[in-house]
């Protein structure tokens, strides 16, 4: 078997599912490309598995490990996700920002700059 046909799939399907991370806004489009994403990896440790011609068979205990978290993951973040939008009305991950740094810009200007503990900054 060659090992370039599952490696530029894996490629492929990681790439899209990156995409979809960085794109996308709704919650739940995020999961599936987290989703996406772990299946890639998945995919590319079978194959190096079956390349390897591994006797322990490595890769595929680490895929049911991989596939495990996973499951646990979407379960919890579906959770998260419902919860949210049964208090919002909404999974848009932009207006999610209760949870955010709220420090007005500017605020933290004079304590940067070392003038605010020693008074010599501005002049009153």
């Amino acid at each position: 078997m060659h090992l370039v046909y599952p490696a530029v799939l894996a490629a492929l399907l990681f790439s899209v599912g990156l995409y979809g991370v960085l794109a996308r806004r709704n919650a739940i489009l995020v999961l599936m490309s987290v989703e996406l994403m772990l299946n890639a990896v998945n995919l590319n440790l079978v194959a190096f598995d079956v390349w390897l011609r591994d006797t322990l068979h490595a890769g595929q205990a680490l895929t049911l490990f991989v596939v495990t978290v996973a499951a646990a993951e979407i379960g919890i973040g579906l959770a998260i996700v419902l919860l949210v939008f049964r208090s919002r009305g909404t999974a848009d991950v932009d207006r999610l920002t209760d949870l955010a740094d709220r420090t007005p810009p500017g605020a933290g200007d004079q304590a940067d700059t070392g003038t605010a503990a020693t008074g010599r900054g501005r002049a009153a």
